[in-house]
């Protein structure tokens, strides 16, 4: 399961690194390609919005093989193009169909016992956390070994070979929820309205992935124009955030022994190093590793305590508390990309870093305040 959650998600992050060549291959700017990487994730919140609560109506084992098809019918469509409207209506269906890792991290939540729900979210999670880091790697090297569409037809072939295995090895488990879709799309604003714990964490890590797509986003450009990077040098220095995804199981772990609250400020006071360092490394490659590094242990460690924590919420309606949830995260997310490609194409790299370390710092704001409070109630109960 961790391994299809990669796969799946990293279908969203293979035209980061390439937006270059994806720009001269259909003969526009860069501000307009860059709308490529914004479409990708609107899709990837549609398919959070509309296909992922399905999850709490079908089996698992039927669903997720389906969409992994249709995902591959779109990666050939990407491959095929010969137009920026063309690869962004594929980046659309793609976006909306791999919404698969998003179903299965809830379904291996109910998979799992009560006392180690945090380590086996965080292990699954560090398959899909990984699928994300080493996207840009693989499709950098891919492109500069054999062209930017050689990555979409290689993923087109493993998402078929994924609905296969996922077809012959999930479990079967039948959902709790009987009553139709448009019965369960209106429980989806219920739970959003009920829970203010699962809404306080959707925006805390929202604003957290605004940054981390930010940065993820103007990288490549950056390394390219500012440092003389070839595109095999990009897909390098994207390795580096890989290790982000070992704070994965720890994170976990600790969110299993009742720690999560105080790893996710320290995750988020990381976060703030980051955008420090990679602030100051406009100069220096080192200092944008590490920004780099940190980052993604912010994103990540944050994200695994607080679905530990909301998946406790309501065990019937986890695939629609993950809806809530992620597709509050990746609509953010769509905005820091845009926002990210207007900010470097106006005004640089340090333009680009004010904007995320504002979200971060954001996000350590509303976890302080509301850990101050939960800390007053504690005290007067």
């Amino acid at each position: 399961m961790a391994a299809a959650c990669g796969l799946a998600v990293a279908n969203l992050y293979y035209a980061q690194p390439i937006l270059h060549l994806l720009a001269r291959s259909f003969g526009v700017g860069v501000g307009g390609v860059t709308l490529v990487v914004t479409v990708t994730q609107v899709g990837y919140a549609i398919g959070l919005f509309v296909m992922l609560p399905l999850g709490d109506l079908f089996e698992a084992r039927r669903l997720t093989p389906l969409m992994l098809l249709v995902t591959a019918l779109g990666l050939a469509a990407a491959a095929l193009a010969t137009s920026v409207a063309w690869f962004m209506v594929a980046s659309l269906v793609v976006g909306v169909t791999c919404v698969v890792a998003q179903i299965l991290v809830p379904f291996a939540a109910h998979l799992a016992p009560e006392e180690s729900r945090g380590r086996v979210v965080g292990r699954v999670m560090s398959g899909l956390l990984l699928g994300i880091l080493l996207a840009r790697t693989v499709s950098s090297l891919a492109a500069a070994a054999l062209g930017w569409r050689a990555i979409f037809w290689i993923s087109c072939g493993l998402m078929v070979l994924l609905a296969g295995a996922l077809w012959v090895l999930l479990p079967a488990r039948e959902p709790d929820h009987k009553s139709g879709y448009v019965s369960l799309m209106t429980s989806v604003v219920g739970i959003a309205r009920d829970l203010p714990r699962l809404r306080v964490r959707a925006i805390c890590q929202a604003l957290v992935f605004v940054a981390f797509s930010g940065y993820w986003t103007s990288i490549a450009y950056e390394l390219i124009g500012q440092h003389g990077y070839t595109q095999a040098d990009v897909g390098l220095f994207a390795l580096v955030g890989a290790t982000g995804a070992a704070v994965a199981p720890f994170a976990g772990r600790l969110a299993d022994h009742g720690h999560g609250r105080w790893f996710g400020g320290l995750a988020l006071a990381t976060g703030l190093v980051a955008m420090a360092s990679a602030g100051f490394g406009d100069g220096s490659i080192v200092l944008l590793g590490l920004g780099g590094v940190l980052l993604d242990v912010c994103v990540t460690g944050h994200q695994i305590v607080s679905q530990r924590e909301i998946y406790g919420l309501r065990p019937d309606a986890r695939a629609r508390i993950t809806t809530v949830f992620m597709g509050t995260v990746f609509v953010f997310g769509a905005l820091g990309s845009a926002l990210a490609g207007v900010l470097y194409r106006s005004n640089g790299w340090g333009a680009v870093i004010a904007m995320c370390a504002v979200s971060i710092g954001l996000s350590f704001l509303i976890w302080g305040v509301t850990t101050l409070r939960a800390r007053g109630e504690a005290t007067v109960s």
